[in-house]
């Protein structure tokens, strides 16, 4: 082999060498944990409905958790949805909580107890509105549920806060124009065609409760156009957070024909109060990070929770552990 050729496979090897010492160096990095022993104690995590997307969320943090902080005693707890999750948090009945940035700024907005010292640990996913009728409902706007019974959801529950304002961007009073329902995501699905017209839901998608019902095409979705979005965002506030997007024809492909419906969504943030422990809320901010692709793969949504957007937690500011882990791991 001529001397130069041999350089050149020196070189080479070189390269591959170094490259992978650089590679199992970041890998190192990633699994070492940054302190000797993990914190331990005990927190409060407030959930969701038992059928929900916060819940298995919370309940596969839980598992991840332990792993990894094998003496820190996590207790769930379930709720409403985001409006009781904020306020739990807000005034100490909970450590850490799971919350739609709407039902946040409402919170704040309204200066109810607590707000002031509320934190962001991570943007985590964004929920769908999801307005389901049965499949041969003839609902398909949502202009056709004046006079209809409509599911709005429990009254603690973020979608409550959702349904009311979309209705009333469409001129729709949801007192006196609807027949409305607390049925949550529990129970109302089931009750599609059976006493209940629609179902409004917000969550993850997909969603388990509806996902049954999509995968025996006994449902379909209504469509939430964007100049109604549009029409929302004049209501002010905390409408903001609202965005125009559509439902991915593979969220339900039982229930969507292929095609992917018209709707908006809002981001889910991971909560706290600024007294948390900063150095266990390091911890959990992290492993909520490593966490991501084993959650993933039983929470879709979960799929999406990235270093690069959960640090961006509006309209709260980080919390100063959460702070200390971006910071760790700034390029």
């Amino acid at each position: 082999m001529p001397h130069s050729l041999s350089r050149i496979g020196r070189r080479r090897a070189l390269r591959a060498t170094t490259a992978g010492l650089v590679l199992l160096g970041i890998l190192v990095w990633w699994l070492a944990p940054w302190d000797e022993e993990p914190p331990g104690g005990t927190i409060t995590v407030s959930t969701g409905t038992r059928a929900g997307v916060y819940q298995k969320y919370g309940e596969l943090l839980r598992s991840s958790l332990g792993k990894h902080m094998p003496d820190l005693d996590v207790r769930l707890e379930t709720s409403d949805g985001s409006q009781e999750n904020v306020r739990r948090v807000a005034t100490g009945e909970a450590d850490f909580a799971i919350a739609a940035a709407d039902a946040v700024e409402t919170y704040r907005l309204e200066d109810r107890p607590g707000a002031d010292g509320l934190r962001g640990v991570a943007r985590l996913y964004d929920d769908y509105v999801q307005l389901a009728v049965a499949r041969d409902s003839g609902i398909h706007t949502v202009d056709d549920l004046r006079g209809k019974h409509v599911a709005i959801g429990p009254p603690k529950s973020g979608v409550r806060l959702i349904a009311n304002r979309v209705l009333r961007a469409a001129g729709i009073d949801p007192e006196t124009d609807i027949r409305p329902s607390s049925d949550g995501i529990d129970k109302g699905p089931e009750r599609l065609g059976h006493g209940l017209d629609a179902f409004f839901w917000s969550g993850g998608l997909p969603t388990d409760g509806l996902k049954t019902l999509a995968e025996r095409n006994a449902l379909r979705f209504v469509p939430i156009r964007a100049d109604l979005v549009a029409e929302l965002h004049k209501q002010g506030g905390a409408t903001r957070y609202y965005r125009a997007t559509n439902m991915p024809a593979s969220a339900y492909p039982g229930s969507q024909l292929g095609a992917p419906v018209p709707t908006m969504a809002v981001s889910n943030l991971l909560i706290t109060r600024t007294d948390a422990d900063p150095r266990l809320t390091e911890w959990l901010t992290r492993i909520v990070l490593k966490s991501r692709d084993g959650i993933g793969a039983h929470v879709h949504s979960a799929q999406l929770v990235d270093v690069r957007t959960a640090i961006y937690t509006d309209p709260l500011l980080l919390h100063e552990g959460a702070r200390r882990y971006y910071r760790s791991v700034k390029p």
